[in-house]
């Protein structure tokens, strides 16, 4: 465990009684000083280096080139940020905190792509393999937030977390960090399973950075012995092997209580199967926008063609809309509908062939067609970029059906709207809806609520049931194919 120095946290005498305007004054005093926080830590507050500024694009391309490194930033506008090549280019800072880059030539291929990204503030999707210097990768851009910082911090309440999938990997980490923390005199405690608690309980006491397997944060965060309100960056490293042992609804829980907005959230993984692309939507920010409007099932046509018209008309690039219905022939009307109104449009369903399938997907694609009426064959599986709303004309049959949907947008931190016509029909799975709006912190209806939050098992008089009762306990059988 590595030790620190004491932090304490700043108090002062209590009045005998407060009145409101002093409650008011010191809860914008709150604001301002963690609004000062977030600054002081690095966002909007990277400068690139000038010298890094004023070299040649072919040099960058080059390393680029020869490092084999891409990039993908669906927020930039135009003027991508350099990598750092060189540790001269790294962002001024007090102290010593680079001096132990000394034992190093020069910043790894991982390194030098995500650095700029991270002292920025911004979230970012790593792919590397173990070995590459991931741990300075995301380790530097952190300490350097908090030695920005300068402020004290409450007793069990860490500022930054670190999640490995195995104890190997996460003393790894530590080791790593540790070398680097001291220079920063930042306290770093590294927590794992299979030892006692005891001791883990005093170090997470002071630790400002918290390197864990997902077990035993889980199980020191549900007796109280750390908070996780306060923190404001987290890493998943190795993503695809946590995945691979079970430990999605553990990540899940250990992130819920930490706030969204003031949150940087980075990601590494070996691998990038769906699996995991889909564990990222739901930790990165992804800022979806979801309304959910509760209307009488005959005015939903008219709806739709007020939102479309809001969307698409007096637009020199009007945006990507997916339309969504729950059935293909439903999926046809409503396609007619909007051609008869004037958009451009196409469509995806059970009764298009594949060639047809494709055609309509490359004229939506390319902005041939602006909007896209589809049947959650579109949900899943389908390439579909740059989608700036999705408009859900009828509820699926599933609430997980509902979250693929609107997945859809807001893709790669890209902002997005969705947008849901919910009736009466439709009552069953309001509980369900419910909990995925409360979760995600988007407004609730009373119209919605009037429904219930009961959270239904559904079954279709027409469908019949959308639910399995299994024995969760039991071990999946492995079966093997023959070549």
């Amino acid at each position: 465990m590595g030790k620190r120095s004491q932090i304490t946290e700043a108090t002062e005498p209590r009045p005998s009684k407060k009145s409101k305007s002093d409650k008011l004054n010191k809860r914008k005093a709150k604001q301002d000083e963690d609004d000062n926080e977030i600054s002081s830590a690095g966002k909007s507050r990277y400068f690139e280096a000038p010298a890094l500024s004023n070299l040649p694009q072919s040099q960058i391309d080059l390393f680029l080139e020869e490092k084999i490194i891409k990039f993908t930033d669906p927020t930039a506008d135009g003027t991508a940020l350099r990598p750092l090549i060189s540790f001269d280019y790294l962002p001024a800072c007090d102290g010593d905190l680079y001096s132990p880059l000394k034992a190093f030539s020069s910043p790894t291929p991982i390194q030098a792509a995500t650095w700029p990204l991270l002292f920025a503030g911004r979230d970012v999707i790593g792919i590397a393999e173990t070995g590459s210097g991931k741990t300075l990768g995301f380790g530097l851009p952190c300490l350097k937030g908090l030695m920005d910082s300068k402020r004290s911090r409450k007793p069990y309440h860490p500022a930054a977390v670190i999640i490995s999938p195995t104890r190997e990997l996460a003393m790894q980490i530590y080791d790593q960090l540790q070398k680097f923390a001291e220079v920063a005199k930042a306290g770093v405690t590294c927590i794992y399973g299979g030892v006692g608690k005891d001791a883990q309980r005093e170090a997470l006491k002071t630790a400002a950075i918290v390197v864990a397997t997902p077990g035993r944060l889980k199980d020191l965060q549900n007796d109280g012995s750390v908070n996780l309100g306060k923190v404001k960056y987290l890493v998943l490293d190795e993503a695809d092997r946590m995945l691979d042992k079970g430990f999605e609804q553990d990540i899940k829980d250990i992130i819920q209580p930490m706030p969204v907005s003031r949150r940087q959230t980075v990601m590494f993984t070996a691998t990038w199967p769906r699996s995991v692309r889909d564990l990222a939507q739901g930790f990165m920010k992804t800022p979806v926008t979801q309304e959910v409007e509760v209307v009488d099932p005959r005015d939903k046509e008219g709806r739709l063609i007020q939102l479309l018209n809001r969307s698409q008309r007096g637009h020199k690039n009007p945006e990507k809309v997916l339309v969504f219905c729950l059935y293909k022939k439903e999926a046809m009307r409503i396609e007619r509908l909007i051609k008869t109104k004037g958009f451009k449009v196409a469509g995806i369903h059970g009764d298009l062939n594949q060639s047809d399938r494709f055609r309509n997907l490359e004229a939506f694609k390319t902005g041939n067609a602006t909007v896209l009426v589809a049947t959650d064959v579109a949900a899943r599986g389908l390439d579909i970029p740059a989608v700036k709303l999705v408009i859900n004309v009828t509820f699926p049959l599933t609430v997980e059906d509902y979250v693929h949907r609107i997945g859809r947008t807001g893709r790669a931190g890209a902002e997005g709207h969705a947008i849901t016509l919910f009736t009466e029909q439709d009552k069953g799975l309001a509980g369900g809806l419910v909990n995925v709006l409360k979760a995600a912190k988007q407004d609730v209806p009373e119209s919605l609520l009037k429904f219930g939050t009961t959270v239904k098992k559904k079954q279709h008089d027409a469908y019949g049931a959308f639910f399995k009762d299994v024995d969760t306990e039991k071990k999946a059988t492995k079966i093997v194919f023959d070549d």
